[in-house]
Formats: C-alpha cells, sequence, structure tokens
C-alpha cells in the first residue's frame, strides 16, 4: 500500500472538502492520510486567544502521522507552530501564515491582502514576529455563503456561489498597492484560480507551502 505523502490534522467538521481543499484527497497527487482531531471544533479553534486552545487532542494524531509531510486544516493553530512541530518528526506546516518569513523578504506588509476567515478573530498572536502584516487582513463576511457552511458545519456547498462571492468581495478590497494574495483559511484554495483571473496577483496559501517542502504533491489545477 502506497504511503502517504501528506498527513492533514483534520478539524472535527462535516461540511464538504471539495477538490483544492486541503483535506480532499482529490487535491493531492498521491495518497494522502487524514486524520480527523476529535472534538477540535471551528467554534473552538478559531479563536482570539490561540493560548488558550486546548491543543492535546492534536499531539497523539501528530506523533501517530504517517505522511512525508504534516499539515492541518485552520491556518488558525499558526500559534502553535513551533509547539507541535517540536513533536514531529515530518516537517510541519501549521498554517500559510508561515509563508508570511519568506514573503516578508520581497514584500513590504502594505503589498500584501491577507483573505481569512473571521477576521476579528485572527489576532497578533496569530502572527507572531509577522505582525506588521496584520494591517492587511480582511475576512469573509458573517453572511457569505462560505462562511456560513464552515461556521454551522453545513453538508451542503455551492462551489459556484462561492467563487462569485469571493471574488467580488476580494477585488473590492483591493488596492494599487497590493502585489500577492495570501489565503490563510484552507478552505479557500478551491477558488484560487479564480481570485487569481480576478486579482492578476500571485497566491500564497497553505497548499504552496506543502508544496514547497515536498515537490510534485499537489495536484497542478490547484498551484497555477
Amino acid at each position: 500500500m502506497e504511503s502517504p505523502a501528506v498527513t492533514v490534522l483534520q478539524l472535527d467538521t462535516d461540511f464538504p472538502r471539495v477538490p483544492g481543499d486541503v483535506g480532499c484527497p482529490a487535491t493531492y497527487r498521491g495518497a494522502v492520510e487524514i486524520l480527523r482531531v476529535p472534538k477540535a471544533t471551528v467554534a473552538q479553534v478559531v479563536s482570539a486567544r490561540p493560548d488558550l486552545i486546548d491543543i492535546t487532542p492534536f499531539e497523539s494524531p501528530l506523533e501517530a502521522a504517517k505522511g512525508d509531510v504534516v499539515t492541518t486544516s485552520c491556518g488558525f493553530l499558526s500559534y502553535w507552530q513551533t509547539h507541535l512541530a517540536l513533536r514531529s518528526k515530518k516537517p510541519f506546516i501549521s498554517s500559510s501564515l508561515i509563508a508570511l518569513e519568506s514573503l516578508s523578504q520581497r514584500y513590504d506588509p502594505h503589498e500584501v491582502l491577507i483573505l481569512t476567515f473571521d477576521a476579528a478573530s485572527l489576532t497578533d498572536l496569530h502572527f507572531g514576529v509577522n505582525l506588521s502584516f496584520r494591517n492587511g487582513v480582511i475576512g469573509l463576511p458573517p453572511d457569505m455563503h462560505l462562511r456560513r457552511v464552515i461556521t454551522e458545519n453545513l453538508r451542503e456547498l455551492d462551489t459556484e456561489r462561492v467563487a462569485t462571492e469571493l471574488t467580488s468581495f476580494v477585488s473590492g478590497h483591493q488596492r494599487s498597492h497590493h502585489k500577492h494574495l495570501l489565503l490563510e483559511c484552507t478552505n479557500l484554495p478551491p477558488y484560487k484560480a479564480e481570485l487569481q483571473r480576478a486579482t492578476g496577483l500571485p497566491v500564497t496559501d497553505i497548499l504552496t507551502c506543502v508544496e514547497a517542502v515536498r515537490g510534485s504533491t499537489i495536484q497542478a489545477e490547484f498551484l497555477s
């Protein structure tokens, strides 16, 4: 049996994971291991106080991971990057926010537009030493379809509606000084192509982070 290229520590959710989502097997070129973390709900993990999250449910799955790379299904775990990486024998990626370290060598903070699930909950603690980029954050409105599906853990997702709403929303917040788009939310990469066409910006997300660590892992259509 083929060993997995990636292990995904997935939140305890039931909403659809469509191709391009970090938790969808079709996103990958090879085998993927998805380990659902019991009781790690969106409400618990998407928090303005990540330091108060009970991270212990993630530790055992992390240690048992068989993938060459281990990642998560929620960028709000960025606060725990160092803590979890020290407990893994494999490269560990908590969030696309860790890419800010390399992006900071190419862009000034005001040049990076960051799209998150919930802007109010993405705090200084999530950014760590890259706090200067926080002013570039925009979050999905509460009434946006994708946010409702994730928040309410709905079983149906209209991807065409999501693409339309996302491109309109991001385009409305794009300014002439923006040179790069960072997708914090791991449920956003399925719509990367549409966002690139609408904004003309290069995009970094959790999938590009995984691909940077282990090449030929992500399906090409989700990297362009």
